[in-house]
């Protein structure tokens, strides 16, 4: 299995590669260059597979043996998973009417970027001991991914993680999990900005290819393979939940509802269906409505300014992901891909070619949510289920909601019309227990796990980036600080 870059102008490079890079060195981002097809009875053999058993056999389709013996892969993967809290890593809640919900979220960190960056973490740590060398991973966090990241290389002797979490937007326990790490490898940075200010200064470091190469960068942010790859188990495993029988041939569609921010998870769904996996996808998004108004319009272009809501992980405009799910609507036309992917850089704006437009849309549906609308999924769910939902979470069961009301309008009597209707499974990235803000919000009480609550009585550290300041500079002179004391 080999790698390419979505704008065609770097080398063909293996997973080992791909994992160790941020953006390709052409700005593109890596993406196997043939995606594996899975017949129906690899299909129904997979069905019977554990959640760790699934993200083995799909992560042995893109890393070559001779790169890691299976044997050896097997490992790390048992090694990554060990932490979690539940027993089947993931787990599925079946709730009222229809509403499936599947919890990504029983990692150290209380979020669905522990399943894959736990993994990465694994992955980088075997080769680095492998060829005795150091990294310097750089992670820009709109949340979630920061305290993933850092859980996933913290203490580690031959990797240095700094990250860029944008203050005053993330919830306070998402900040606490990142500043109460005091590690050596560990350097996080309070960033006066929002979540799309704090990539620039890391795009420029890594577009710095002399430097880049001289500290070794690399990114754990979802521009990493490394991420996209597992996830694509989330959507095998949400599919073999909820199918309702795999002895039909074809086999049933299953509609994976995907609450969308930069757009990792949805392109892992995107991969998944390519593969074979009978799903079909639902981009939902907040406020912040960029991938909706693509699906719909093809309008590829930014707001004038980044909305602040309830659901802060997905509070991002510029979806670098959406570049991936592009390339391989497109054919794999990298020459397309770069065409329009620097017009968009330069003009943050951009009309999507009628043909592209139509394969989006046929492969994917999108919804907004209000925060009003968050908030009422979220009581609705507690009202109807005693269960609390993250308001990324609501996002989902927010399109659920208006699908199964809309089927018991037109079915003009009580709601049974989901029985007979498309089996659906809404995604949960993150626990309602990090999200107090919005629970007390919603009217409801938070009910705090004891790892959380504790987060609030240890020792905090972070490094400012006020504005008017030039981050690229400081985040340099750290690295080189750095470097300099090992």
């Amino acid at each position: 299995m080999e790698y390419v870059s979505t704008r065609g102008g770097a080398g063909v490079v293996d997973f080992e590669g791909a994992l160790f890079s941020g953006y390709a060195p052409d700005g593109g981002l890596f993406m196997p260059q043939r995606i594996p097809s899975l017949d129906g009875d690899t299909l129904r053999r997979w069905s019977r597979l554990s959640y760790r058993e699934l993200v083995k056999e799909l992560c042995s389709l893109f890393i070559t043996a001779e790169l890691v013996p299976r044997s050896t892969l097997n490992d790390l993967i048992d090694r990554a998973f060990s932490r979690f809290r539940h027993k089947d890593v993931v787990h599925l809640s079946r709730l009222k009417d229809g509403l499936n919900v599947l919890e990504l979220w029983h990692g150290v960190t209380y979020a669905f970027k522990d399943l894959s960056l736990s993994c990465t973490g694994q992955f980088l740590q075997y080769f680095l001991e492998k060829k005795q060398k150091h990294v310097t991973i750089l992670v820009g966090t709109s949340g979630d991914t920061g305290s993933s990241a850092i859980e996933s290389v913290r203490g580690q002797k031959n990797m240095d993680i700094f990250v860029l979490l944008p203050k005053g937007f993330c919830t306070q326990i998402q900040e606490l999990q990142m500043t109460t790490v005091i590690e050596d490898n560990v350097h996080v940075f309070a960033a006066h900005g929002n979540s799309d200010e704090i990539d620039e200064p890391i795009k420029e470091l890594f577009a710095d290819v002399d430097f880049a190469g001289k500290y070794n960068l690399m990114s754990l942010n979802s521009v990493n393979w490394s991420r996209i790859m597992v996830q694509i188990a989330h959507h095998f495993y949400a599919y073999f939940q909820c199918a309702p029988s795999l002895d039909a041939t074809p086999l049933p569609v299953v509609e994976i509802v995907v609450p969308t921010g930069g757009g990792g998870n949805i392109t892992a769904g995107c991969i998944a269906q390519k593969m074979g996996l009978p799903i079909r996808l639902v981009a939902v998004v907040n406020s912040n409505d960029i991938i909706h108004r693509t699906v719909q319009h093809g309008d590829f272009s930014l707001s004038e300014s980044v909305k602040a809501t309830l659901a802060s992980a997905m509070d991002i405009q510029e979806p670098y992901n959406m570049e991936r799910i592009l390339w391989l609507l497109s054919g794999s036309d990298s020459h397309l891909t770069k065409t329009l992917m620097e017009r968009f850089s330069v003009l943050k704006s951009l009309k999507l070619p009628e043909d592209l437009h139509r394969k989006l849309s046929e492969t994917l549906r999108s919804c907004s949510a209000s925060d009003e609308d968050i908030v009422r999924a979220m009581q609705r769910c507690w009202k109807e289920n005693c269960y609390p939902l993250c308001p990324h979470s609501a996002v989902a069961a927010h399109y659920h909601y208006l699908q199964t009301d809309g089927a018991c309008l037109r079915q003009k009597s009580s709601c049974f019309s989901f029985l007979f209707s498309t089996p659906r499974c809404c995604l949960a990235p993150a626990s309602a227990a990090k999200f107090q803000d919005a629970l007390l919000r919603a009217g409801l009480v938070p009910q705090l796990p004891p790892e959380i609550t504790a987060l609030t009585a240890m020792e905090t550290r972070s490094t400012p980036l006020e504005q008017g300041q030039d981050w690229t500079q400081t985040l340099r002179e750290w690295i080189e600080a750095t470097a300099q004391r090992r």
